[in-house]
């Protein structure tokens, strides 16, 4: 899809790696200023250094999702160096695979409190900042096919994200009259660094047999979308959860 983001400011939370570092540059790509959001900024520095000589300049922030005060300051030096972000990539997150049984109330909260506390969080310091400005925005949550159709061994990550989805239309509802769009982007099984051992082993061999288009997704695959909710293509779009999963929750 072709997006033109030319004066627009993103931010990009857990953009370090994997989905997080793909969006930044596909954001960057269609000419937006990208702010690159995560808690280890060591491996920050590499990466906007990387995006500067393809996409042009990124700007590498520390920010642990779970802590307003550290959101604030991210926030604020993005806006001093960049300007207000007005794209918000929500895609800070954690997962654990484990059975409920065998979790610990530490491992409950640390899924939660990154996959939705956190994103609570930092969509409410950007619509604030946003409705300062009176500058619009469009707010997209990384959410999960596996937040409306849930799984074993990932208790957690499923409430996390289901409550995300539905954080993503009470937003919506509230902030639509300030002009910002909150919208969720609802991935199913995405091939990355991660997990790439096991999708491309007997485990994953089994799981693609339940995709409809019989293989998973490649991080490009979520180029369209992502582009389409970031630009004003999607202008009357908002609490919307757009689902990129091969047709695998058709037949969930």
């Amino acid at each position: 899809m072709q997006a033109d983001l030319s004066g627009r400011v993103a931010l990009v939370t857990g953009a370090s790696s994997g989905l997080g570092w793909h969006f930044a540059r596909t954001l960057a790509g269609a000419g937006a200023r990208v702010a690159i959001a995560a808690r280890r900024s060591d491996k920050l520095e590499a990466l906007a250094d990387e995006l500067a000589k393809v996409e042009g300049r990124a700007l590498p922030l520390r920010m642990d999702v779970t802590d307003g005060a550290a959101i604030a300051e991210a926030f604020a030096h993005a806006e001093t160096e960049l300007g207000t972000p007005d794209i918000i990539v929500n895609n800070a997150g954690v997962t654990l695979d484990q059975p409920s049984l065998e979790q610990s109330e530490e491992d409950w909260d640390r899924v939660v409190d990154t996959d939705l506390k956190g994103a609570w969080l930092v969509a409410c310091e950007a619509a604030r900042r946003l409705i300062a400005a009176e500058k619009g925005g469009s707010l997209i949550n990384v959410a999960s096919i596996l937040g409306l159709r849930g799984s074993a061994r990932v208790a957690a990550y499923a409430a996390a994200k289901a409550g995300l989805i539905n954080l993503t239309t009470s937003l919506a509802a509230e902030w639509a009259r300030y002009d910002i769009r909150v919208n969720a982007l609802c991935p199913g099984y995405i091939v990355t660094d991660l997990n790439r051992d096991f999708l491309e082993g007997p485990g994953g061999d089994r799981l693609r047999k339940r995709v409809p288009q019989r293989r998973f997704g490649r991080m490009q695959d979520l180029d369209g979308p992502l582009l389409l909710l970031a630009s004003d293509a999607s202008r009357w779009m908002t609490g919307s959860a757009l689902v990129v999963d091969g047709g695998q929750s058709a037949v969930l």
